[in-house]
């Protein structure tokens, strides 16, 4: 299969490309840097993902995409100016990418989302078929899905709403670890909302699985089966580490320091991946614990 992978210098991106060149497929990834470093058997074609431009003809070549590109959300406070770029970045993307589709090429696409589709949620358990919730990520996420809708008419479409990524060599999870590991750890807020989170293997696999399978479509939560309270993760995380969890950041604190983002980190959702288990995705990594100590030794 030849796939054609935006967002592929990002943790999730980069990840999933070396995966399909050991596999034996052959990869196409859009870059703003032809030169950087890349693994063997990667070609680059330099473009924005946000700007139309030659690499779309790259695009139509492909057998599948998978569309991972855009602004990092978690990467500091929301002001205007960077909400915009948060938008813009993947609305503008995606509908070149989806536009590409349509006119000819590519029979899959497989779009990336987020958990924050379903907003601030509670206790109640939210499969695929939960409606969308509030706020600025849960409106941003339905935007971004339905930018991708005119690529329907010709390809295969899955959106992977994934959850929180645990990685050891990026994302969340190092900056989870650090107050520990500084002896400053305790969770978020009360505790008690839900954390969805995702092994970065898994969160590979389910991409692989919505390339691969005819059956996927639509939303696929990328979520562990297991999801936890913030009380649970922040014990765990303790655990792992054999450190204290005893410093709790109030959720006052955590507004004051990241404003707008704070509702984001401390809201409860209660995910679980209905289709992936569906579709018979055996995850490696289903309960935090060993997905933990596998990531932080």
């Amino acid at each position: 299969m030849h796939v054609f992978v935006t967002g592929a210098t990002g943790l999730i991106g980069r990840t999933l490309c070396e995966a399909l060149i050991r596999r034996g497929d052959q990869v196409t990834a859009l870059s703003r840097r032809p030169g950087a470093a890349r693994p063997a058997g990667l070609r680059l074609v330099e473009g924005d993902p946000a700007v139309a431009g030659p690499w779309t003809a790259a695009l139509a070549g492909a057998d599948a995409v998978v569309h991972l590109a855009g602004e990092p959300v978690a990467g500091g406070r929301w002001t205007a100016a960077r909400k915009a770029r948060i938008v813009a970045s993947r609305l503008d993307s995606t509908r070149l990418v989806a536009g590409a589709v349509a006119a000819g090429g590519p029979r899959v696409l497989v779009q990336g989302s987020a958990t924050g589709f379903y907003g601030d949620r509670g206790d109640e358990p939210l499969d695929e078929a939960a409606a969308p919730g509030r706020g600025f990520l849960a409106d941003l996420s339905m935007r971004w899905e339905a930018a991708a809708a005119p690529a329907a008419a010709r390809a295969r479409l899955v959106f992977i709403r994934t959850g929180l990524v645990l990685a050891s060599q990026g994302g969340a999870l190092p900056a989870l670890a650090r107050p520990f590991r500084l002896f400053a750890g305790g969770p978020l807020g009360d505790g008690r909302g839900w954390q969805p989170w995702i092994h970065l293997a898994d969160e590979v696999g389910l991409l692989l699985l919505a390339l691969d399978d005819a059956r996927a479509s639509g939303p696929l939560n990328a979520v562990a089966p297991a999801p936890v309270r913030q009380a649970e993760l922040a014990q765990t995380l303790a655990r792992v580490l054999r450190r204290p969890n005893l410093l709790a950041v109030p959720a006052a604190a955590l507004r004051l320091a990241v404003g707008e983002l704070a509702e984001v980190l401390l809201a409860s959702q209660r995910v679980v991946p209905a289709q992936a288990e569906a579709l018979g995705y055996r995850f490696k990594f289903p309960t935090l614990g060993p997905a933990l100590r596998d990531l932080l030794g």
